[in-house]
């Protein structure tokens, strides 16, 4: 094959991608052009192939002139690209026109979950009554949450509280009482603080029930405390609580940090104690567990329980706020629906 019958060919297929790339109207369109000329059997490719058939001394400029007419459809493609690029987004502006007449979205105000809202309003209240605020680590050792707290090993109250355990002696704690150890160990008597915070237990979630829960934990420690002065303290706090007058009562229970220990139950505040749904017809609610603190835990933090005495509570927020505001399932407060929590702005 001669040089000038090389150029003449090349030219050729120039001259039909000029006049073929000026109807691409589409990405498509754009694509079959790229295949028919540069693709494994297009057009160039066909012609490089040619080249066998060229004299030794023609085909440097033989491969010169391939090789300058690839760059030059592989610019024109480029360029067609980027204008079919700029012409979509043209279209697109046009039809994504704003009407600024129309309203805006209502933004609904942030507000608190509602159990740290009821956390925060326990809290408060008791701060208001002289309790110090102390806040304790969510992961804890054995002794802190177990041992120090009047449960021995083969205590079978242990039994009472599935725990996840980190490590043989570490664990998520199962309670607020540990902040007790804590704070006896540290301080000295009088002492009087609450402890919120969450817990864990390995539970089977359900709707009375779940892995993960808050509590308040409270005590008074000092010279000569009896359970009057716990009976005060609370009735003052359910007072304050449902802003209202209500009859407490407290039932025998057992816990192992406290001795004698009880359940604190009050005059439901709905019915005020005629019976109802929210207290199961009974006219009561129970709102805590509670006692004197046992001498033994008062012994491990190295107090005389000869000398001091105090009491101590716990109540879980969840099942508080369940109460008061008609809820039917724990799992709705950690599901996120957006729906329930708008029901509860600050």
């Amino acid at each position: 094959m001669k040089r000038d019958s090389m150029k003449e060919a090349a030219k050729e297929i120039q001259n039909q991608f000029s006049a073929e790339i000026q109807q691409v109207k589409t990405s498509s369109d754009l694509e079959a052009i790229k295949i028919k000329f540069l693709g494994k059997k297009g057009l160039l490719q066909s012609l490089m192939g040619k080249l066998r058939d060229v004299a030794p001394e023609d085909k440097p400029q033989a491969g010169k002139w391939i090789n300058e007419l690839k760059v030059a459809i592989e610019q024109a493609l480029l360029s067609k690209e980027c204008e079919l690029i700029e012409a979509a987004e043209k279209e697109q502006i046009k039809s994504e026109k704003i009407d600024v007449s129309l309203p805006a979205r209502r933004r609904t105000p942030a507000s608190k979950h509602p159990v740290y809202a009821k956390l925060d309003e326990i809290v408060d209240i008791f701060v208001s009554m002289g309790f110090s605020v102390f806040t304790s680590p969510e992961i804890e050792t054995d002794y802190y949450n177990f041992e120090a707290l009047n449960f021995p090993a083969d205590h079978p109250a242990r039994d009472m509280q599935d725990t996840f355990y980190i490590e043989p002696n570490v664990l998520l704690r199962t309670h607020t009482s540990p902040a007790q150890i804590r704070v006896l160990q540290t301080m000295k008597p009088p002492i009087r603080i609450v402890c919120p915070g969450r817990c864990y237990r390995n539970e089977t979630v359900s709707s009375r029930s779940h892995v993960f829960f808050h509590q308040v934990e409270g005590f008074y420690v000092a010279e000569s405390v009896s359970f009057q002065d716990f009976f005060a303290t609370i009735s003052e706090f359910l007072k304050k609580l449902f802003q209202k007058e209500v009859k407490v009562r407290v039932r025998p229970s057992y816990f192992p940090f406290v001795e004698p220990g009880v359940e604190v139950d009050c005059t439901c505040f709905l019915c005020e104690g005629k019976g109802c749904s929210v207290c199961k017809r009974s006219g009561w609610l129970e709102v805590m567990g509670a006692g004197m603190i046992h001498p033994h835990v008062l012994a491990n933090c190295g107090h005389d329980p000869e000398v001091y005495s105090g009491f101590a509570f716990g109540m879980g927020i969840e099942r508080l706020t369940m109460v008061q505001e008609g809820v039917s399932d724990i799992r709705t407060f950690f599901e996120n629906d957006m729906r329930f929590l708008r029901q509860f702005p600050s």
